[in-house]
């Protein structure tokens, strides 16, 4: 309440269509998906754990406030079936697009 609240506050006074803060057990609902280019979650187990299960293999994590772009599949390591040529790669081509896509417009270039 003394952070977040007013942090959404001053972000929408600068212009930004944003809502919240909204209840991590219901935030990955259709209804408030539906609409949302992204979805920030306050902790890793908050926002993965749904994350995870409504995008499974084509969804991309990303990592806020770093110095670099960070991007991530949004399964896990799957070392159960490494090695076997059946890994499904389609979150890591996922994940390689919007980092890419995230260094262009960095940069202040159009993507193609």
């Amino acid at each position: 309440m003394d952070v977040i609240i007013p942090a959404v506050k001053a972000m929408q006074g600068r212009g930004f269509n944003l809502v919240g803060p909204l209840p991590g057990d219901t935030i990955f609902s259709p209804n408030n998906l539906m609409d949302a280019d992204v979805v920030l979650a306050m902790s890793h187990d908050q926002g993965l754990a749904p994350f995870k299960f409504a995008t499974f293999g084509g969804g991309v994590n990303v990592t806020l406030g770093l110095p670099m772009i960070r991007t991530s599949v949004d399964h896990g390591t799957a070392l159960n079936i490494a090695g076997k040529g059946i890994a499904d790669p389609l979150s890591m081509i996922a994940a390689l697009d919007l980092a890419t896509k995230m260094a262009t417009n960095a940069r202040g270039t159009s993507s193609t």
